[in-house]
């Protein structure tokens, strides 16, 4: 994983369905790139013109709820959203995120204290999360070794690969 990651917030609210993250509109498509063009498109329709890659999602509880889909995380990161910090993730969509090499971090009160445009800088191996705008530090716990080399690897299929050539 990265040693850290500085970017531009936009947050969002609570519950935050995989439909507004990416939706079911466009689902005619894998397509990484097509997926990226329409990221969070209901939520705010002008988001993929404003980001820039880097940038951080800062969002409530329960981010990722409705569908199991991995169109979701794949959306996210291929729009070139460095990572996800909320106050917490549904289930399918924290395994999907893992499995496709998207970091995301949990920490409400980095959550409560963020507002869009405020730089963050994450770094993982610390345990922190930085809003440096507001000169506020707080901690976040670490990834399990284990997905921490999924996430490095760039997702559960570059893992298992790498393993299979004995890397």
């Amino acid at each position: 994983m990265r040693q850290e990651f500085t970017g531009r917030v936009w947050k969002f609210g609570d519950n935050i369905d995989t439909d507004v993250i990416i939706p079911a509109r466009y689902l005619n498509t894998s397509d990484p790139a097509e997926l990226a063009q329409h990221c969070m498109e209901d939520a705010d329709p002008e988001f993929t013109k404003k980001i820039a890659a880097g940038d951080i999602i800062v969002a409530g509880t329960n981010f990722g709820c409705g569908s199991s889909r991995e169109h979701a995380p794949v959306s996210i990161k291929a729009a070139g959203i460095s990572c996800v910090i909320a106050k917490s993730f549904a289930r399918i969509f924290f395994r999907n995120a893992i499995n496709i090499g998207l970091p995301i971090f949990e920490c409400a009160e980095a959550v409560d204290d963020a507002s869009t445009g405020d730089t963050i800088r994450v770094n993982p191996e610390a345990g922190t999360i930085v809003n440096v705008t507001k000169g506020r530090t707080y901690r976040v716990p670490e990834f399990p070794p284990f997905m921490r080399k999924i996430i490095d690897a760039g997702g559960l299929t570059q893992y298992v690969k790498a393993r299979l050539a004995g890397g």
